[in-house]
């Protein structure tokens, strides 16, 4: 979200500074050229007040292709200015009468030119209009040159036109330079804007990553995890406040269910108590011929008071709030593992263990050994006799795996996707005993102390259960 919103925000000042920037280049541009227009014209009205027509009707005529014989003089310091001009400015000049031929010009044989632009330029002015909106010189038009034509009017006629060519390299490097300009103070700009864009993003959405980190607490069960006080616009600080009163009332309506379910259960192991004892009293009278409905009445009462103690336990567990501790895991599996060997013994099935030496991670041990115990009576008790269960431990990079893989029938994916759901058991397992709750109920420890807890098919049958816990603290 934060490189989107990044993106977004960068993408759309580009945007303006090009807006901003491209017309204003073109302006630059322009600016430059009228300058050098500005001047060609001024030269040009300089050239045509010094033509030698003031005071000779003769020459005044529109047609009249030669000056008078008074004006071979000026003629030919017109001329000698002309070649100054292009001498110092490398700029091609001309006066020329209505005709094309020439009256003073320089370099020497130089005519209107017989197309583009100079042509243009040469026959508005025979029209009577001095040019002033010539073709756009651009950095990357190096064969250009830029003319300017202005008509010599006398008594209202056009006598003759003023013509200049000037080469456009200075002007092009002229509007170079402060396109460069441009352009650096656009990267400059677009750097600040970057860097407002940064604290901006981060300004934006940092409720949005603590609303998240919080959210993700929850969900992996530290009901307590809430949104601190922070920065950020007030709409996400309203919203954080919001969520803090939900995330109260949630674990307000969870500790109310836990609670019912809690005394649920006590309440009802009395009653049940009482009917177990009833029954063996009632069994003693009753005549012989009904053992087996007396055992079948013990059986269910029997699995009635442990659904009643999972209950229990997996309400206790929900509401356990655990703090992890460093612990050798190693140490405390293979404890949980020796206790649960004479069992293994007497149902025939061996229980063998494979491990490092040592591997300390953060974990509850109250929790992380009842879960285990509960995970080793499951492999146990789905384990033929003369089959064996493995119990080992793996270290990872975040964190610490104990496994234990039994050698039962092993579940089809759909029941992977659903074991440890509660009350949830096999259609295939009805007759071994349990109550659904003992996954359930470890996977909830675990969840407490930080940790998980997986399924997986073993080879080449059976079940692997996997109970992680972190390596470091708070690391998940």
């Amino acid at each position: 979200m934060r490189n989107r919103l990044l993106g977004i925000l960068i993408a759309l000042m580009a945007c303006v500074l090009a807006a901003l920037g491209v017309p204003l280049a073109y302006l630059i541009a322009a600016s430059e050229q009228s300058k050098v227009v500005v001047d060609r014209i001024d030269d040009a009205a300089r050239f045509a007040q010094d033509l030698p027509t003031q005071g000779r009707l003769t020459t005044a005529v529109k047609g009249d292709p030669e000056p008078g014989p008074g004006d071979i003089g000026r003629l030919h310091a017109l001329t000698t200015e002309a070649e100054r001009y292009h001498e110092l400015y490398g700029a091609r000049i001309g006066l020329f009468q209505r005709d094309g031929s020439a009256i003073a010009v320089s370099p020497t044989g130089w005519r209107p030119p017989a197309a583009g632009p100079g042509q243009q330029a040469y026959h508005e002015a025979l029209a009577g209009r001095r040019s002033h909106n010539p073709p756009q010189v651009w950095p990357w038009t190096p064969d250009r040159t830029l003319a300017v034509a202005l008509p010599v009017v006398r008594d209202g006629d056009v006598i003759a036109v003023v013509l200049t060519e000037s080469p456009t390299g200075g002007l092009r490097s002229r509007i170079l330079h402060r396109w460069m300009v441009l352009a650096g103070g656009e990267a400059l700009a677009m750097i600040v804007a970057i860097l407002l864009a940064v604290r901006l993003t981060g300004w934006v959405l940092r409720p949005v990553r603590t609303l998240d980190r919080a959210t993700h607490d929850i969900a992996t069960g530290r009901l307590g995890a809430r949104v601190a006080p922070s920065g950020g616009p007030p709409e996400l600080r309203r919203l954080a406040r919001s969520f803090n009163d939900m995330a109260d009332h949630v674990v307000l309506a969870i500790d109310q269910q836990r609670a019912f379910v809690a005394d649920a259960s006590h309440q009802l192991r009395n009653p049940l108590a009482a009917l177990l004892l009833r029954v063996e009293l009632i069994g003693l009278d009753l005549p012989e011929g009904h053992e087996e409905e007396l055992v079948a009445v013990r059986e269910e009462g029997a699995r009635l008071a442990r659904v009643l103690d999972d209950l229990l336990g997996l309400a206790t567990a929900e509401g356990s709030r655990p703090e992890p501790e460093p612990v050798d895991l190693v140490d405390l599996v293979r404890t949980r593992a020796d206790a649960w060997r004479p069992l293994a013994g007497q149902r025939g099935v061996a229980l063998h263990w494979e491990g490092p030496p040592m591997a300390h991670a953060w974990a509850d041990p109250i929790g992380f050994g009842s879960a285990l115990d509960a995970v080793l009576d499951n492999a146990l008790k789905f384990t033929p006799a003369g089959g064996e269960v493995r119990v080992g431990l793996l270290i990872g990079k975040d964190e610490v795996t104990a496994t234990v893989t039994d050698a039962g029938p092993g579940l089809t994916e759909e029941e992977l996707a659903r074991v440890g759901d509660r009350f949830w058991r096999s259609s295939r397992h009805q007759n071994i005993d349990g109550s659904g709750l003992g996954l359930s109920i470890a996977r909830t420890l675990l969840l407490a102390g930080g940790g998980g807890l997986d399924f997986a098919p073993a080879e080449p049958n059976g079940l692997t259960v996997r109970l992680s816990v972190p390596r470091r603290r708070g690391r998940r």
